[in-house]
């Protein structure tokens, strides 16, 4: 069977995460391994209390940026597909925020893509993130170089 390809959503809604790893396996029998990550949110930033996190994204643009990473991920590690669920809008400590599948012959390709594109979603994904603090403060939050830097083992895209 052929590659096929990567699922891109953007969504308030929460994920299944057993019921996306079903979809992204269905009817194939040429997939070797399966390798995950979902993200959560923090009930604490610098050591402060959140209560909320809001995600903001700009609808098309943020999609097709994260196409273009999932295109690259399943074309440089030979993926047989992949699928990347972020989520927007208002989420709580505990919720999940983004969900990453890759399905791979191998592995090792599994393994690679799925940090492959958890690095550059972290880095190069055009999203907004808001943290409201227990105090009722509000701050937006920066990227950090040291993200940046993780990313940079994958070369450019």
């Amino acid at each position: 069977m052929d590659a096929v390809g990567a699922t891109i959503r953007v969504q308030t809604a929460d994920f299944d995460i057993a019921a996306e790893s079903r979809a992204l396996g269905a009817d194939r029998t040429d997939i070797g391994g399966m390798a995950s990550f979902v993200g959560l949110v923090r009930g604490t930033a610098s050591g402060r209390p959140i209560s909320s996190m809001t995600l903001e994204h700009y609808p098309g643009m943020t999609e097709r940026a994260l196409g273009a990473i999932g295109d690259a991920a399943t074309q440089r590690f030979e993926l047989q597909g992949c699928t990347v669920i972020h989520r927007v809008g208002i989420l709580l400590p505990g919720d999940q925020i983004v969900l990453v599948l890759t399905a791979a012959p191998h592995r090792q390709a599994a393994l690679d893509g799925c940090a492959f594109l958890i690095d550059w979603l972290k880095t190069r994904a055009p999203f907004w993130k808001k943290e409201r603090f227990a105090d009722g403060t509000e701050s937006w939050v920066d990227a950090r170089e040291a993200d940046d830097v993780t990313a940079e083992r994958w070369g450019r895209l």
